[in-house]
């Protein structure tokens, strides 16, 4: 029964763009999808290991500039006499190495910052992305700086000539976030289930216990953080080859805090929490925008929801709704053979 839900709902999430006539809703499902990813990134470290990364989106927008970079090509100075040059490359080769620079990038920050834990873990990497936005920002001859990289070119797949399958259209987009998405739910799935997920939720509970029984904590932490900052990294890069206009504002620190709330609210340390959360949050702001009403409320009610889901649901809306629905079974299952016994006495 379970399987074919599953199935029926995949269905049903593939068939959207076919019955789905309002191509700005469509790219709204869009941008979810990316920031859902992101948060599922994240709810790896906050959620499974509880390490709190505020610099989250400094892997999100690594993996937008190096994938924008290598699909468009650069000419930049390291030194006075010495000049590098990298041709323009396929989208998918750029889109990889956004992902592998991301994976690349979390291992350095994990090694380095796993040293110390709690607030000063917090700070590495807020200062971390706050270091890559400034590069991003002036290093102009390889960024472009404020003027954006622009007429960034759009994923095609294929053989030239033969076929080929461009993704510059919202729907052949939404199908790409949304298969991107189900691989990075059934990778976290699996790794969580694995005996590196059970250290990481071991280390979660209690470090100095785990560590006691021969728990590695750097050794999990740090593919934690890759694995978190290459999912982080595929994000950034559909974002990039979506919207073909990438600036230092992709760095905003709003940008993490919109994936903490989709974590926190939908429930961390689950699977389903970032995409309920995401598509709450994600979807949300775009419902408001659809009433009546002047923008400043609409940030309020947007606020408002958050405090009363944080207030009343503290674990987050997908444990809660798991709670509520193992209580009424079991109270269905205490309920039957009372019914029984009453019938069998009369």
């Amino acid at each position: 029964m379970k399987r074919a839900l599953t199935i029926a709902w995949l269905l049903f999430l593939f068939s959207v763009p076919v019955w789905l006539e309002d191509l700005y809703v469509l790219h709204v499902l869009i941008m979810t999808g990316i920031f859902i990813i992101a948060a599922m990134s994240l709810n790896l470290l906050l959620g499974y290991t509880g390490q709190l990364s505020l610099g989250h989106v400094a892997f999100f927008g690594i993996g937008a500039y190096v994938s924008s970079l290598a699909a468009l090509g650069f000419q930049v100075h390291l030194l006075p006499n010495w000049l590098v040059t990298l041709e323009p490359k396929p989208v998918w080769c750029g889109m990889l190495c956004g992902i592998a620079a991301a994976g690349l990038c979390g291992w350095a920050i994990g090694k380095i910052s796993f040293k110390v834990r709690g607030a000063y873990f917090v700070i590495v990497t807020i200062s971390f992305a706050e270091v890559v936005r400034l590069v991003a920002l002036n290093w102009v001859e390889l960024t472009q700086g404020p003027m954006a990289l622009n007429n960034i070119p759009a994923l095609r797949l294929g053989v030239p000539g033969v076929f080929e399958i461009s993704f510059l259209r919202k729907p052949a987009n939404y199908t790409l976030v949304l298969v991107v998405a189900i691989v990075s739910y059934v990778l976290i799935r699996r790794l969580v289930n694995s005996r590196a997920g059970r250290a990481m939720i071991a280390l979660r509970e209690n470090e100095p216990l785990a560590a006691s029984i021969g728990v590695d904590v750097t050794r999990y932490l740090v593919l934690a953080t890759i694995v978190s900052a290459a999912m982080a990294g595929a994000a950034g890069a559909l974002y990039a080859h979506y919207v073909r206009i990438v600036d230092p504002d992709v760095f905003l620190f709003i940008y993490t805090v919109t994936m903490v709330i989709m974590v926190v609210t939908g429930g961390k340390g689950t699977l389903a929490g970032p995409v309920v959360g995401g598509l709450v949050f994600g979807l949300l702001p775009e419902t408001l925008r659809t009433l009546e009403i002047g923008p400043e409320v609409q940030w309020v009610v947007y606020g408002l929801l958050m405090v009363l889901i944080v207030y009343f649901l503290p674990e987050g809306i997908v444990p809660a709704v798991r709670t509520w629905w193992q209580r009424r079974r079991q109270e269905a299952a205490g309920a039957t053979p009372a019914g029984v016994g009453t019938e069998a006495a009369r």
